[in-house]
């Protein structure tokens, strides 16, 4: 842990701090009295160039000028300051640097050459640095606070990496109404230096922190985060917000923090690939991801409903369903116990619906109670336990019947106290989510949230926080993940490889890539390369009809719809007019592809593509002619393991159709995982392939054939 570059930034036994100032409304002031005010025990140094005194300490003209080296820089100046004071920083051999200031690559090219200087500076003295244009770090277990929002009280359990710095700085009042409290929060910036990766790692190693939230505009460099995810989310929940997979949401991120995005679709896969859980919204990254850091992991998918009304407990029932719970009918026994404490008309058999019901214990403690210690559950959400929101809410309509009751003495007299609720999911070892429509101002909700226990404004948000718990129920439970050996280049696919690019090829043609497919072990279809209707003839005799004719040359991607296909072919007299018309219809005398025809009704397709940072990335999703209408498709980062293939065969709506289907056997899993592995291998080894497109990928009784094959080559 020390190790990384986020300990002494987030450790330092001292701070100075260039661009604090005795102006209140100036950032670098506002950084610096949090840092005073809330707690931290450090050493602290101002750096002003006139000032002698700043916020009640002594300050320094110059970095140069201090009585002992920093552990921490923080830099709040002006744009044309940031490099000269890094510069003094460095030269006294300060080796963690917080750069608040903007105008760097998020500006343009000479925004880009500043923060190239930067880096250049920081590596030169054997510095680190956040930033720049970010928003600052703080850690509750040592009560630094270098943000420009009120560090909380008491320490948190969850752990918070940003691309964004008002998620970090300027939430903490909407976190404080909810009970939601940070380890360490830490705001990335453009991440010159230090990045986003670095912070999930040192959270990851972090003792204090009981679940990680991520929110990410782009990441530059994919492969090790993945990496390192797949190290933590094992014994740690990672949950993550993406927001640069659509047009707008790139642009908006390029000029933000010069992030690098890509598809919505790739970051869906490399978050199922390292077992990151997925969040749609910021409110549920902070929701999901406090219901991970402080409650028991769930055993199973059996879910409690308890409420006092009907329609929240349907509304809870339905959502969790859909996130993969079961709401299940309780024993007769644990029936009999709760039937007494409810009214008659009322349900106990899950849902237990007390409906109008004001003796909150029966509600929010004896049958919670009796229900976790039954052993028929796995989890439970209540719904309805409130005390004085709801007392606030009718005293002026029942004020008139209560005279001379003042509302502080009619809130006072029906107030209640309830402290053994709080201890049901530590007693039990099982999480209790609750949903309520009062906020803090209610005395049950505010005693829910001091004692870390999720507290969720709507049923359904509240079901989809205990399906979040289930994600993670599943992530911990795969199998483990085994890097693949790398095998040794083919050197007969190199040589096709070679020669196709000596020969201004920018692709190879289906025929030279269906060699390096075979050459790899993966099933291709029969067939061979014809100059001539009697080099056709043959040919198709010896793999026997039907046949398929094609046109075959590199610069014909795609066939269908151009008369350069023929299918089907039953007879010679037909191959021979085949042949004819695809030449006719290519233009010119080019070789043709005779092929033996696959039977099979179910079409995928595999492929590969690189993106920036990433590298090679498998695709695979339902084929044939309607890939592109389906958009049936997941992506990972190769290389994969034999459990990231399988599990991709499963990520695609048209999952059913891998098993038994209409009397069709189920497919050969392995084998049609092993193309996936095996494209990623091939696109490791081979580095001038740009692209793989493998569609369709037949499947004939349950083994996966390649019946097309497209390689687009590197320039």
């Amino acid at each position: 842990m020390p190790d990384n570059p986020l300990y002494l930034l987030l450790h330092p036994r001292s701070v100075a701090t260039a661009g604090a100032g005795n102006n209140p409304m100036k950032m670098g002031t506002l950084q610096a009295l949090s840092l005073i005010k809330d707690g931290y025990q450090g050493k602290f140094y101002p750096i002003h160039p006139t000032d002698k005194i700043v916020l009640g300490h002594r300050a320094y003209a110059s970095p140069l000028e201090l009585p002992e080296t920093p552990d921490l820089a923080l830099i709040v100046v002006p744009t044309d300051q940031v490099i000269p004071v890094l510069e003094d920083f460095a030269k006294i051999g300060t080796k963690r640097a917080i750069i608040i200031s903007a105008g760097f690559r998020e500006t343009g090219d000479a925004g880009r050459e500043r923060e190239t200087r930067l880096k250049e500076i920081a590596a030169a003295s054997g510095m680190r640095f956040l930033g720049p244009n970010c928003m600052g770090v703080m850690n509750t277990g040592t009560a630094l606070n270098m943000t420009i929002g009120e560090l909380p009280k008491r320490q948190g359990a969850l752990g918070f990496a940003s691309q964004s710095g008002t998620y970090v700085a300027q939430t903490i009042s909407y976190l404080k109404e909810r009970g939601i409290r940070f380890s360490k929060a830490v705001s990335c910036g453009n991440e010159a230096d230090i990045d986003i990766i670095d912070v999930l790692e040192y959270l990851g190693e972090d003792e204090q922190t009981k679940a990680i939230i991520l929110y990410i505009e782009g990441l530059r460099d994919g492969r090790r985060f993945v990496e390192a995810a797949r190290r933590i989310t094992p014994h740690k929940p990672v949950l993550a917000q993406y927001v640069g997979g659509s047009a707008a949401g790139a642009q908006a991120g390029q000029s933000h923090t010069g992030a690098l995005t890509g598809p919505d679709l790739l970051y869906e896969g490399i978050f199922r690939q390292a077992g990151i859980i997925r969040c749609h919204s910021i409110e549920d990254l902070y929701a999901h991801g406090w219901a991970h850091a402080t409650q028991p992991p769930l055993r199973g998918n059996r879910l409690a409903v308890v409420t006092n009304s009907g329609g929240p407990g349907t509304a809870i029932s339905h959502t969790a369903d859909q996130g993969g719970m079961t709401v299940p009918r309780f024993s007769d026994a644990l029936q009999a116990k709760i039937r007494p404490l409810i009214p008659p008309h009322a349900a106990c058999g899950n849902p237990v619906d007390l409906t109008f019901h004001l003796d909150t214990q029966v509600l929010a403690l004896t049958i919670p109670g009796f229900i976790m210690e039954s052993g028929e559950v796995d989890g439970l959400i209540l719904h309805g336990a409130v005390n004085s929101g709801f007392m606030k809410m009718v005293y002026s309509h029942i004020s008139g019947m209560m005279a001379d009751v003042s509302r502080e003495a009619f809130l006072e007299m029906m107030a209640k106290e309830m402290p053994a609720a709080v201890e049901l999911p530590r007693k039990y070892g099982l999480p209790l989510l609750i949903s309520s429509f009062f906020g803090r101002d209610d005395n049950f909700t505010s005693l829910y949230m001091d004692h870390d226990i999720p507290v969720f404004d709507s049923p359904e948000k509240a079901a989809r926080g205990m399906a979040s718990l289930l994600r993670y129920k599943e992530i911990r439970e795969r199998k483990p993940i085994e890097n693949p050996a790398m095998p040794v280049e083919h050197p007969e696919a190199a040589r096709i490889i070679r020669a196709a690019l000596a020969a201004g090829q920018r692709a190879l043609d289906e025929h030279q890539a269906k060699q390096i497919l075979a050459l790899y072990g993966i099933l291709v279809t029969r067939e061979g390369i014809a100059r001539t209707e009697d080099e056709a003839a043959t040919i198709a005799n010896g793999i026997g009809f039907p046949v398929a004719v094609k046109a075959c040359a590199w610069g014909i991607m795609h066939k269908s719809g151009r008369g350069l296909i023929a299918l089907n072919i039953q007879t010679e007299e037909a191959l021979r007019e085949a042949f004819r018309s695809v030449r006719n219809a290519a233009g010119r005398p080019l070789p043709v592809l005779i092929q033996e025809m696959v039977e099979g009704n179910r079409e995928f397709v595999a492929g590969m593509t690189r993106f920036p940072g990433f590298g090679p990335c498998i695709l695979f999703g339902q084929g044939g002619v309607f890939t592109e209408a389906l958009q049936d498709t997941t992506l990972r980062v190769a290389p994969l393991s034999a459990v990231e293939a399988a599990e991709m065969l499963t990520d695609i709506r048209a999952k059913a159709l891998l098993g038994e289907f209409r009397g069709l056997p189920a497919v050969d899993g392995p084998a049609l995982a092993g193309i996936l592995r095996t494209a990623g291998t091939i696109a490791l080894l081979h580095n001038e392939i740009a692209e793989i497109d493998l569609n369709p990928v037949i499947i004939a009784d349950s083994r996966p054939v390649v019946a097309d094959a497209l390689f687009l080559l590197r320039a």
